[in-house]
């Protein structure tokens, strides 16, 4: 636990939950509902997220502001938005795609995409995005689970990953293929032939009315499916459904505390669930302009975009706090983020050491998030309005009850006692929680006992009710008697000045029966050597006591993570032990 307490914003109180505790008394997700629009019974995302507010007379308002790699700018207004989401779901009647098929995307961020998955959802069809740096091997195995009718894909990708799998999926009727860049040309006739069932995007679209009776979908009805990253085993595709968007548009208020017509941007890849939860959904659900960037990760670049864009709510991840960190605060002196009020962060555990840089560096703490694919939409988290203890999860969102759990000789009982951990254990049902694992029930009915969710991450409650992570259920060190949380050693071992990155295993020993060891990535200016590994070695201890720390430290020049940012301890363990390493279509390229 870290010492330092951050004390809420005093600008607190003009945010969207000025006091948490009356706030929570007071939620009730029937009452979100039907400030949706919700109480006929219609939970269609599309109408939700986009005809709600043209409706209001916002039309005009800028729903995506588009940042291409060439420096243009395309912004499509929620009007706009209305009508070419509208124009797709035409588009997909007249292919043959009935509500429930599977679209499923794999593009980079490109305006197309985003108007894909609106339209898809309005026309009451499966919308289903893969991350687009995925080889063929991935793609296929997504695919085949998901039984993809129709895929949105751009040439590029098309000839590159997909061409040759393409006879292996038989379900596959149609590919839409997006236009790159703005001075792109339509599909070649030698493409066409070459591609028996494809189409371009811009052509279908032109060819399409503008009217269309947007689907009226129930809270139950199918809406999204997002793939776990399958580190172990193949991948899960989680189900979700229209009424998701409840939760969604709640957390995007509560949480990242959006305003009507106000500059957002959520750096989150739409392939991942959080490029689509809060990167699309939640805050075109508030009214937000949502900026999307289609370059890949550059610092300087992206300290740009938040000043020039005057982007008011950042939601970014650890991984990129960690690199400007790493940058130093020469980086962003330059810098002025004069529109930036608000900061959170999702995607794998912030460690306190990166709140407090983002406090003194950029002015703002980053809010750190946690939640799942299978939650569907933000669980536990601190609110603008809360006093921030660094490094920990925070409390839980409004409408969610969190219990912590020992499951321990396959009981199940519920933790009373505070600074004792538990397994995360959320009250059944909420709106985003996923409906099933496709086709594998039973590895569904698994997650659940007793009315809860268990969400296999293991935490704790200290005396003022925060929750602490300390680790996967799975990733929990035994050492000599004692559990040890390798995000808490991470966390100790980052606080040295040298240490850019860690990751913490644990592994066999005779006596113990694990020892803790980490691989640790050096920041710029710091050579490995014995020296510093002992000085790193003897920070740890003073700081966890020497049965915690790390017994021994392994320079690497790079972390092995998933491209969702998250250090792959699993792969870390694999290599170390020489076991097998499994499926690596989420590992981050070097």
């Amino acid at each position: 636990t870290h010492n330092s307490i951050i004390k809420k914003n005093q600008a607190g109180s003009t945010s969207n939950v000025a006091d948490y505790a009356t706030f929570r008394a007071g939620f009730s997700w029937e009452k979100t509902a039907a400030e949706l629009g919700g109480a006929n019974g219609d939970f269609n995302m599309a109408r939700i997220a986009i005809d709600r507010h043209v409706a209001a007379g916002n039309g005009a308002t800028t729903a995506i502001r588009w940042l291409g790699v060439d420096d243009s700018t395309v912004d499509i207004s929620y009007a706009e938005l209305q009508k070419q989401t509208k124009r797709f779901a035409n588009a997909l009647a007249s292919l043959g795609v009935a509500p429930g098929d599977k679209v499923f995307a794999l593009s980079g961020r490109l305006p197309g995409l985003y108007v894909a998955a609106l339209g898809t959802l309005r026309h009451g069809a499966v919308f289903s995005s893969l991350f687009s740096a995925f080889g063929p091997d991935p793609i296929l195995t997504r695919m085949t689970i998901g039984k993809a009718k129709v895929l949105v894909t751009t040439a590029d990708l098309y000839e590159a990953k997909v061409a040759g799998i393409r006879d292996k999926l038989p379900d596959l009727k149609h590919v839409i293929i997006l236009r790159e860049g703005g001075g792109s040309t339509a599909l070649t006739d030698q493409q066409k032939a070459d591609w028996p069932g494809t189409v371009d995007f811009d052509d279908l679209l032109a060819a399409q009315p503008e009217s269309y009776n947007t689907a009226v979908t129930a809270a139950t009805t199918p809406a999204l499916l997002h793939f776990t990253s399958g580190t172990t085993g193949k991948p899960k595709g989680a189900q979700h459904v229209h009424g998701a968007i409840v939760a969604h548009y709640a957390t995007s208020r509560e949480v990242l505390d959006l305003k009507n017509g106000e500059v957002y941007w959520c750096t989150a890849d739409p392939g991942w669930v959080t490029g689509v939860s809060y990167g699309l959904l939640g805050p075109l659900s508030c009214g937000a302009t949502l900026i999307v960037d289609e370059d890949e990760f550059d610092l300087e670049r992206w300290y740009t975009i938040v000043q020039n864009q005057k982007v008011a709510v950042w939601y970014t991840a650890p991984t990129a706090i960690r690199m400007m960190m790493k940058a130093g605060v020469e980086a962003v002196k330059p810098f002025k983020f004069t529109a930036l009020r608000h900061m959170c962060s999702v995607g794998e555990p912030l460690n306190a050491e990166a709140v407090i840089w983002t406090q003194q560096n950029i002015g703002l703490p980053a809010h750190d998030t946690w939640w799942q694919t299978e939650t569907g939409a933000m669980m536990i988290v601190n609110f603008a309005a809360m006093d921030i203890k660094p490094g920990s999860m925070g409390k839980a969102v409004p409408g969610i009850e969190i219990e912590l759990a020992d499951r321990s000789g396959g009981g199940f009982q519920i933790i009373k006692e505070t600074d004792k951990e538990g397994e995360i254990a959320i009250k059944t049902p909420w709106p985003s929680m996923f409906v099933t694992y496709l086709n594998e029930e039973e590895r569904y009915n698994k997650c659940f006992s007793n009315g809860y969710y268990l969400a296999g991450d293991l935490a704790k409650r200290d005396a003022d009710g925060y929750l602490w992570f300390i680790g996967r259920a799975d990733d929990v060190i035994k050492s000599s008697g004692h559990l040890i949380g390798p995000f808490e050693v991470e966390s100790i071992l980052m606080e040295h000045k040298a240490v850019a990155e860690a990751g913490v295993i644990g592994v066999p020993d005779e006596v113990a029966g694990e020892l803790v060891k980490a691989f640790v990535s050096l920041r710029k200016g710091f050579t490995a050597s014995e020296d510093l590994a002992d000085e790193i070695r003897g920070h740890a201890r003073s700081r966890l006591g020497a049965a915690v720390a790390p017994r021994e430290i392994q320079f690497m020049d790079n972390l092995p993570r998933t491209r969702s940012g998250k250090i792959m301890r699993r792969l870390l363990k694999a290599r170390e032990l020489g076991l097998p390493e499994g499926d690596l279509s989420t590992l981050e390229k070097p």
